[in-house]
């Protein structure tokens, strides 16, 4: 009687080479597929920090220039660190503050505020000059109704703010021009110029 052969796995010398190869195989592939992820995030974590950078360079160039329309006759600006706003519903946003110079003296102070508005927040920067009046004032994001509250970002409505005391009242329909169906836009930018007038006006009076 001849035995018969069983046929296990790897006893001809060809079931568990093949399966072995399978394994192999796929260890490699998911080896290669790992590999390209890896690269892949290094690429994207590259291409992110590269645009945070650009995004950056062009805030700090929008700032200054924004900086040397409060105050073209200003050689320089310094940052200032130890100011406050005198309402509680303003924020003077941190790294905001700048005092403007010229020839090593100090003509103002240029303060980025912010504020809740009709959408959301409105931020303004605001110039102060050392004479207690508002030198100019700048829309820089908002997010309230186009047609309405945007119209806060027309220089025929932010304009209106140079030349006023700090003292005046800030008040819309009163002493400010209030914009058409938008008080609530026209009251948090009034604000805002207000407490960065004051701030910026008890800073400058105890730093000369």
């Amino acid at each position: 009687m001849s035995e018969s052969k069983t046929g296990f796995p790897g006893s001809n010398g060809n079931s568990g080479f093949h399966g072995n190869n399978g394994f192999r195989g796929m260890l490699k592939l998911g080896v290669i597929l790992a590999l390209y992820a890896a690269a892949a995030c290094v690429g994207l974590a590259f291409v992110y920090a590269g645009t945070e950078k650009v995004i950056t360079q062009r805030r700090q160039a929008d700032l200054e220039m924004a900086l040397k329309e409060l105050f073209p006759g200003a050689d320089s600006f310094r940052a200032i660190t130890d100011i406050k706003s005198s309402d509680p519903a303003v924020t003077i946003e941190e790294g905001g503050a700048f005092q403007a110079m010229k020839n090593g003296q100090a003509i103002g102070a240029a303060l980025r505020t912010s504020r809740a508005s009709y959408n959301g927040e409105i931020k303004i920067l605001v110039g102060v000059g050392v004479d207690g009046s508002i030198s100019a004032v700048k829309i820089l994001e908002h997010k309230d109704t186009p047609g309405l509250g945007a119209n806060a970002a027309k220089p025929a409505f932010y304009n209106q703010f140079a030349g006023k005391k700090v003292s005046d009242p800030f008040v819309p329909k009163q002493d400010v021009n209030a914009i058409t169906a938008a008080t609530i836009t026209s009251r948090a930018v009034a604000a805002s110029v207000k407490a960065a007038g004051e701030a910026a006006s008890v800073w400058l009076g105890g730093s000369r």
